[in-house]
């Protein structure tokens, strides 16, 4: 034949029928079909080109992997296995690579291996993924005895004990490695938990242990009821479709639901926007309710294929009570129709997975019983008053908590007894900085105020340690937590709406005024204490008088912070930092301070205070008494109430010596546990300074999180900067140390405009999700300084971009607070300039902000 115009033949054949297929698929949306009619097409051009090329009669052509199950994906990989007779290794490699060739040059993305029986038999014994491979393989075409051979051989081969063993650590490592919840935000639809894998996991185990390679034979063999096997393949069919319109949209093998299609997905498949979410949002909702099924169904057959899989083994069964006993690990009820006759036996079964700690979980036979009886979960329910307690004993037991409320919201219980909980799962956020769903993120957060109390991990953050260990009655910090996001989502202020529920569910479940008076306290300001110490200047007396007023007393503080920092850190693994956590805990002590003053204390005593302080740290470097006195006598109080005493006397070491120096002085210092530095900036004053410094840590791949600008009396700029790395750790202290004293001191030698930021790529979350840029402009509480606050989208170069926005409208920067959520920036400026009392020139001022801040395309 001649290879140029088969060639195109047969590319042509392909593409027309992958079209055709395609076009089929739109008209009537059947992806059972799709996947079923698509590996046959692939079957048919496969045998064809096999004959056309006549390969040697002795091969076999096999299907394997998702091709060889008969679900071949519009872009996945055509994946074949070419099976030769013993000993004939090498004779056909010509042939053979000539055939792998053509197909890649015709459009098929083929993963191939070429082996002899006895060889898949030797990666079969050493790798279960291939076992698994072997196991499925379909015949193409060749030698049918040879492949017969090659079935009964792996057959034999197969140990159903030890392969289901393997195939249930395989998936707890695959869950591992998605950080064990389907609820990240741009979920694998093969591999998440609670996706395509968790079903196909359920047929291997079930087919090597003869009980069926799908469904319906698993339903005939009683392993599943009518209603589950419906249940089962619609999900599976959800799953299947989004994954098929995601290849075609993609137009690459792509299983991740990226932010790129959600939008585009959600069209397809119907959904529209509604009320307060978008089309995409209720997509993935259904796709999170979905995969938590999935996860559900999953766990009950493995749970009972592995117990198919062990007849033999003798039961270990201790009693516990009346109702519950413990089999081989797992609990177990003791009649079967224990939820049907008595409901309230649902939430026992937790209470008392609490209470035995070694227990694995529920035993198949309770999981499904648990299951059906979920239903039982109404009104009627909810009102019993010992249904309530039982709810109530659940948050105030000393051990498992977190896993029993995950456990709960994962069998689908949480949701159905606390209806509020149950309307934001699988809930997204896309406020670029929440990773996970409101309900994971709830869970998560009750998780971190767990962890507080076990010694374990008392290094991680010993203040909350030692505070939680001294709160009385924990119950209340765990029913804060599982209200504080419940009503995102509604629409109106979800602090406000969540504080409305968790009062009704304190009366509901008799806890006492007091009590119900700090849950709801917390719910209404569980975003006030993270947004004080990140946007407001701690140094200042009358901000900390009036956190210590809103917060009332030492418990609502202890409470506020425990909850606080465990929410931060149940946002994203990159959201929290030891400069967040550090601003968390000097506010709360500085707070903890006034609440424990009696009367109010002047802010010269302050003043005084912290100058002794300075002092005696001075001494103590062996500085002169009077070495300071220099340096001093150029600083205004303002000076004094920004910076800390280890700061001043850091500042005053260095520079008492240098007060008139003609160049600048730049120093650094690690902090924050190695995370950052504080750089120290002391030069003459200039209009683009502070851009010029912002455009030196953007070009170093430093973070700003805090600047203090303060300008002496004799016209000099003594600047403090802490700086984050990107890579969340200053390693190679020394060198960095040095980079930044020598470079910056150059840098800062010249006095013009800083050159622009190259621009890097805006991230997918933030293209498809950009934030609208809002700029807030208005006096302080005396009335001396502006300030200023802005959110925008996060990107390199922002800041000096605004830095050169306040020397255009002549604004003098004197405090700012760099807050970076995620992708989201949101930044406070203390800012004075004489345009700030003329409206006019504050519209114009927030008009050129708001035109910087527009996202990147």
């Amino acid at each position: 034949m001649s290879p140029a115009l088969s060639l195109a033949h047969w590319r042509a054949r392909l593409t027309e029928g992958k079209e055709e297929l395609h076009r089929q698929y739109q008209h009537n949306g059947n992806a059972l079909a799709l996947l079923r009619h698509l590996s046959r097409f692939i079957d048919q051009l496969l045998t064809d080109l096999w004959q056309e090329m006549a390969l040697a009669p002795g091969l076999v052509l096999m299907a394997v992997g998702g091709y060889g199950r008969g679900e071949l994906y519009p872009q996945s990989d055509i994946d074949l296995l070419i099976l030769l007779p013993e000993g004939e290794t090498a004779e056909h490699d010509g042939s053979l690579e000539e055939l792998i060739r053509f197909l890649w040059d015709i459009g098929l993305e083929v993963g191939h291996s070429v082996r002899t029986l006895s060889q898949c038999l030797e990666e079969a014994g050493k790798d279960i993924t291939v076992q698994t491979n072997l196991l499925e393989a379909r015949f193409i075409c060749g030698k049918a005895e040879l492949f017969c051979r090659f079935k009964q051989a792996i057959r034999r081969q197969l140990n159903p004990v030890s392969f289901v063993e393997a195939k249930l650590l395989e998936q707890q490592q695959r869950h591992q490695r998605y950080h064990g919840t389907s609820y990240n935000l741009e979920p694998n639809l093969k591999e998440s938990p609670g996706g395509l894998r968790d079903l196909q996991n359920i047929l291997w185990v079930s087919g090597a242990l003869g009980l069926g390679y799908n469904w319906h034979e698993l339903s005939q063999n009683g392993l599943l009821t009518r209603e589950e096997t419906q249940e089962i393949r619609r999900h599976e069919l959800l799953l299947q479709n989004l994954r098929i319109r995601l290849h075609y949209l993609a137009k690459r093998k792509e299983d991740r639901l990226l932010f790129d299609h959600q939008k585009a997905l959600a069209e397809e498949m119907g959904f529209a926007d509604s009320g307060q979410r978008i089309a995409s949002e209720r997509l993935m909702q259904r796709y999170y309710r979905t995969a938590k099924a999935v996860a559900m169904l999953n766990e009950l057959l493995l749970n009972t294929l592995r117990e198919f899989s062990l007849p033999d083994r003798q039961a270990d069964i201790q009693p516990i009570d009346d109702h519950f006993q413990i089999r081989n690990r797992y609990l177990e009820i003791r009649d079967e129709n224990l939820y049907q006759q008595r409901p309230s036996a649902i939430l026992e079964t937790f209470l008392v997975l609490e209470r035995n700690t070694k227990l694995e979980g529920l035993s198949p036979s309770t999981l499904r019983a648990l299951w059906r009886a979920a239903p039982l979960i109404d009104a009627t329910f909810r009102r019993q008053a010992e249904n309530r307690e039982l709810f109530m004993r659940i948050l105030r037991e000393h051990h498992g908590i977190t896993h029993e409320l995950r456990r709960m919201n994962r069998y689908g219980i949480l949701g159905r007894y606390l209806p509020a909980f149950g309307r934001i799962i699988g809930q997204m956020q896309h406020d670029l900085f929440h990773v996970y769903t409101v309900d994971e993120h709830i869970l998560f957060v009750v998780r971190n105020l767990r962890r507080f109390t076990v010694p374990e991990f008392a290094h991680e953050f010993p203040s909350c340690s030692r505070l939680i260990k001294g709160f009385k009655r924990q119950e209340i910090l765990m029913v804060a937590a599982l209200f504080h996001d419940i009503a995102k989502g509604r629409g109106g202020d979800h602090s406000q709406l969540g504080t409305k529920d968790a009062r009704r569910f304190c009366k509901q479940h008799g806890i006492d005024d007091e009590d119900t008076e700090l849950i709801c306290w917390l719910v209404e300001n569980h975003l006030v204490m993270s947004a004080t110490a990140q946007k407001q200047d701690l140094s200042d007396p009358d901000i900390i008088a009036a956190f210590a007023a809103r917060a009332r007393d030492e418990r609502h503080l202890t409470a506020l912070y425990l909850l606080t920092v465990a929410d931060i850190r149940g946002t994203s693994p990159q959201v929290w930092n030891a400069w967040k956590g550090k601003l968390l805990e000097d506010l709360y002590n500085a707070t903890l301070r006034r609440l424990r003053e009696l009367g109010e204390t002047p802010s010269h005593t302050y003043l005084e205070e912290r100058q002794a302080e300075a002092l005696a740290i001075l001494r103590h470097h062996a500085v002169a008494d009077d070495a300071h006195l220099a340096l001093w006598r150029q600083l205004d109080d303002s000076y004094f109430l920004r910076h800390d005493a280890d700061e001043i006397a850091w500042h005053t070491r260095l520079l008492h010596r240098r007060v008139d120096g003609a160049q600048p002085v730049v120093r650094a210092r690690v902090v924050q546990e190695g995370e950052g530095l504080q750089v120290l900036i002391y030069t003459h004053s200039h209009d683009y300074l502070f851009a010029r410094i912002c455009s030196f840590f953007e070009r170093a791949h430093y973070n700003i999180v805090e600047a203090k600008i303060h300008t002496t009396r004799h016209g000099y700029a003594l600047d403090s900067f802490v700086v984050l790395d990107e890579g969340k750790r200053v390693s190679h202290y020394r060198d960095v140390l040095n980079f930044v004293e020598y470079e910056l001191s150059k840098y800062l030698e010249v006095r013009t405009p800083p050159e622009l930021t190259p621009k890097r790529r805006v991230s997918r979350h933030l293209k498809h999700f950009p934030i609208l840029p809002q700029v807030n402009i208005g006096p302080d509480e005396k009335n001396i300084y502006h300030v200023l606050s802005l959110v925008a989208g996060d990107r390199p170069g922002l800041l000096s971009e605004i830095a050169q926005i306040f020397v255009k409208h002549h604004i003098h920067l004197h405090t700012a607070k760099i807050t970076t959520l995620g992708e989201r920036a949101e930044d406070t400026f203390l800012v004075t300039g004489k345009e700030l009392s003329k409206p006019k020139e504050i519209l114009r001022l927030e008009t050129d902000l708001l035109h910087q801040l527009q996202p990147v395309q």
